[in-house]
């Protein structure tokens, strides 16, 4: 052997492969080092999974891997053949002698195959196979509903020469209370004898503490004491090297290396404590796909990439969803410092297999990563994924009710937590907890649309915690409240993409799509058959749009987080956009969305927000807003905050201990000026410690010029009278010859008959917010608090008018009015502002107009009933409708 004790080579590089559809494999002895496969064999290169060829992209069952190759022969030793990661099952031979079999499609394995090896060219095998039905294995997002599966040998493949007496696990665990670690390690053969291991310990080259272990029957254990010691934290990843010689009659026999972090991560009264300090999660999801190579980096610094990028957005973690990271990954969090929380592939449904291979993957998981000091929350399960019923199966039963999965969850947590104490376990992700050390939650709120359910929601979990638990085996009231799904759409660049692909993407139009608002195929035409494409030059331009609205939603939704000392963090969904679903920060390629930049700004350490008492306000009023300090960082912060708006600006003085919220209520107090027509400002606040901050503030003249006080409107609802008196329209007590468009909640047969003779009428929600009208169009619902579809959606301005007052893209000048009810039989010359969700699908419209007879009828679906007079935005949008179209009545 080499003085390293081991050597190790790739055998990453071009293979055979060939599908087997028939399984004629076994019988035909393809395992054979001489056997003749069939002509539709090719090359691949490993790793890689076959769907990432047209050709095999749909294909399920086996596959068949060949390389020849000379293999190491060391005298004396042992030959061992690693795989990094093979989905789903694959078997092994080595001149045609079988040497192993494993099951899962995440982890790694290896076998010994000293015996099978030849002095010339060696024969390596391998049948991988991938069943159609998945249903019981453990496969993440991989197909239906969501991605493309990925099958075969998807990770490095390596050979290796190691002694016969080796070091084969090494197991750092450290003591914070008094700065030792603890040195489990274990050693091959088990049985044997007189082995003495020598535990070195490292910090930059410098040796920081030795210790001599006898290993008896395979194992032994050193404890280590660290003078003064760096602790990691994604600000200062320090990271000591382990190295542990085993030798035997005084001789050194192996070698083995590894490294650890001297960190510690608990849960208690609410809070997360990261070695001791409090801290709060600002995280996202990464769900480790990519564009073409799927769970394979198209880059070989990708990884690195994608961990910069992420601590410049502000982010201090990454929740690797739905199957293990990849161990390149968690070696670059180590050392960059970030974060990480890792979870298991889930199956779908409940069964003995499903969970004998979720608890191995489990295992398997802590065993290969127990001293990534990155790695700081373990969940078992995701939103019910393979333990309850979210998709309704008829022959599956839901987590909150079914106590025996209830109990079976609580023994998986408290054996996780046997198995590896140093960290945090998340029993199901989302909500129907059982038994966990983080009380987490997915809520896909959009604002301003939702902004009032949101916080509504945010004040639900604060006074009732256990209202998220389907059993409640740990205490509710303990775990820290973390919100680790949320976020909304923002469209991408789709001719970027498919430059990227050199056409479409094979994602367009997966068989499985069930809901239209994730179908690409057919977008272009979508879009130019719609009113979008009168509002937008092309694609590009509305992605742009529909990316600020984004930002805007989830810059709202984090504040409020934000704002609040009983939220300790939150993960949003996601880092980068994957196939169709186009919620990420960056796109499927890794490259800026629009609001790159200014993400930064809310997601960092320190932030100062703002929150007016309202967005949009009538020109001679006043101006107030609360001011808030959210300080993640153990420091102070001081000084003078500043802000500005209307060509005004002065200063307020803040000073908040380090970790904490503060709110100065009413900071700020300005008169509002008197303009003309509608202005748009900013309100813009700063601290030395913190980016800068703004929030938009919509003004509009006191009296609107639009009104010319000839308009003569009927309406049905005694609650508008005296608002529509005010805002220079006569009103008329019954719906005669005078009026010039009728303002109804109820439309009946008096009011169609009215239409339909050549009168204009405008239909508006009732009391609830929802459309009555029965008479002139129909109407799709939409949720009241949070929805995917809602995430998903844009609400878009054809009218010139109108637009005048919301923009293109309408935003908190209409804050408190966005609908539960959009035109949904509305074609796009009736669209005045437009509404659509996900690839152009559900196409409706919140205001439309429309010809009915002799005469026209309008929908504004915006909950403006209750508000007209004290909305100004939404009054002046609605005056401006009618006296357009009165204008046109009388002309």
């Amino acid at each position: 052997m080499t003085a390293s004790y081991r050597e190790t080579r790739t055998l990453n590089g071009p293979w055979e492969f060939v599908t087997d559809p028939t399984s004629d494999g076994r019988a035909d002895n393809w395992d054979a080092p001489d056997a003749t496969w069939p002509d539709r064999r090719c090359t691949v290169d490993v790793p890689h999974s076959w769907q990432e060829r047209d050709e095999y992209r749909e294909y399920t069952g086996t596959a068949w891997y060949r390389r020849y190759t000379d293999l190491p022969q060391p005298d004396g030793d042992r030959t061992i053949l690693r795989f990094g990661a093979v989905d789903y099952e694959a078997t092994v031979w080595v001149n045609g002698e079988r040497v192993g079999k494993h099951r899962g499609g995440y982890l790694p394995f290896e076998l010994d195959i000293t015996e099978a090896v030849t002095d010339g060219e060696d024969a390596i095998v391998v049948a991988v196979t991938d069943p159609d039905d998945i249903s019981e294995i453990p496969h993440g997002k991989q197909g239906a509903p969501w991605y493309q599966r990925v099958s075969g040998i998807w990770q490095d493949v390596t050979v290796a020469t190691v002694p016969t007496r080796r070091v084969t696990d090494v197991r750092a665990t450290p003591n914070l209370d008094d700065d030792t670690v603890r040195i489990d390690l274990e050693a091959a053969p088990e049985d044997a004898a007189d082995l003495t291991a020598a535990v070195t310990i490292e910090r930059d080259g410098a040796v920081v503490a030795r210790s001599k272990v006898d290993v008896d029957t395979g194992s032994g254990t050193a404890v280590l004491a660290i003078d003064d010691p760096e602790y990691w934290t994604p600000e200062t990843p320090a990271l000591y090297d382990i190295a542990v010689e085993l030798s035997r009659d005084g001789a050194v026999v192996d070698r083995y290396e590894d490294y650890f972090g001297m960190r510690s991560v608990e849960s208690r009264d609410g809070r997360l404590y990261l070695n001791g300090d409090p801290f709060s999660v600002r995280g996202a999801l990464d769900q480790g796909y990519y564009p073409e190579t799927l769970y394979r980096l198209f880059d070989d610094d990708l990884f690195e990439a994608e961990i910069r990028t992420a601590k410049d957005l502000g982010f201090n973690l990454l929740r690797k969803h739905i199957k293990p990271a990849h161990p390149d990954f968690l070696e670059l969090a180590d050392r960059l410092g970030l974060l990480v929380w890792e979870e298991p592939a889930n199956p779908t449904v409940h069964t003995d297999r499903s969970r004998r291979e979720v608890r191995e993957q489990i295992r398997g998981l802590i065993d290969r990563d127990y001293n990534r000091p990155s790695v700081i929350v373990w969940s078992l399960y995701n939103e019910e994924w393979g333990i309850g019923n979210p998709q309704g199966l008829d022959d599956e039963t839901s987590l909150w009710e079914d106590e025996a999965k209830q109990r079976y969850l609580a023994e998986l947590y408290e054996s996780t937590r046997e198995r590896d104490p140093t960290r945090l376990v998340c029993d199901n992700s989302g909500w129907a907890h059982v038994a966990t050390d983080v009380n987490d939650y997915h809520r896909y709120f959009v604002s301003p649309d939702r902004a009032a359910a949101w916080e509504d929601d945010l004040e639900s979990m604060a006074s009732a915690p256990a209202d998220n638990y389907g059993a409640t085996e740990t205490d509710p009231v303990d775990a820290p409240r973390i919100v680790s799904e949320f976020g909304t759409w923002g469209m991408c660049d789709l001719p970027a993409i498919e430059e990227y692909y050199g056409g479409e993407p094979p994602w367009f139009d997966y068989e499985f799509f069930d809901d239209p608002i994730k179908r690409p195929a057919g977008a272009y035409d979508r879009f130019e058959e719609s009113a979008l494409s009168d509002v937008f030059d092309d694609w590009s331009a509305m992605a742009e749009a529909w990316q600020r609205r984004e930002f805007r939603s989830i810059k709202d939704v984090i504040e409020r987080m934000r704002a609040r000392e009983d939220v300790d963090g939150y993960v949003l969904t996601e880092l980068s956009d994957i196939e169709w679903e186009f919620n990420g920060v960056l796109d499927y390629r890794r490259e800026e969305k629009a609001f790159h930049d200014d993400f930064a700004r809310i997601n960092d350490a320190v932030l100062v927000s703002v929150e007016p008492n309202a967005h949009a306000i009538a020109s001679g009023g006043t101006l107030t807003a609360d001011v808030v300090v959210s300080n993640d960082t153990t420091g102070p912060v001081e000084g003078p905050l500043e802000w500005s708006v209307f060509g005004e600006s002065d200063t307020v003085d803040v000073a908040l201990d380090g970790f904490g919220v503060e709110r100065i209520e009413n900071a700020i107090e300005i008169d509002v000026p008197t303009v003309d027509g509608v202005r748009e400002d900013e309100l813009t606040v700063s601290l030395p410690s913190a980016p800068t901050n703004r929030e938009s503030i919509t003004v509009v003249p006191d009296a609107d010029p639009s009104v010319d006080g000839e308009t003569t409107v009927y309406t049905d609802a005694e609650g508008l009278v005296s608002g529509l008196s005010e805002t220079g329209f006569e009103v008329a007590s019954s719906l005669d010859e005078t009026v010039d468009v009728a303002l109804v909640i109820r439309p009946d047969a008096a009011v169609r008959a009215y239409v339909e003779s050549g009168g204009t009428a405008v239909v508006l929600p009732d009391e609830s917010g929802h459309m009555a009208d029965e008479e002139f169009f129909e109407y799709r619902s939409l949720p009241e608090t949070e929805s995917w579809n809602l995430v998903a959606s844009l609400f878009y301005c054809a009218d010139e008018t109108l637009a005048e007052y919301v923009g293109t893209v309408p935003g908190w000048e209409l804050d408190g009015l966005y609908p539960y009810d959009v035109v949904a039989d509305v074609s796009p010359d009736e669209v005045s502002i437009g509404y659509v969700e996900g690839w152009i699908a559900n196409r409706s419209a919140a205001v439309a107009v429309r010809e009915v007879g002799d005469g026209r009828v309008g929908a504004f679906t915006f909950r403006i009933t209750d508000a007209y007079g004290a909305q100004p935005v939404g009054t002046a949008t609605l005056a401006a409708l009618l006296e357009d179209l009165a204008a046109e009545e009388r002309s």
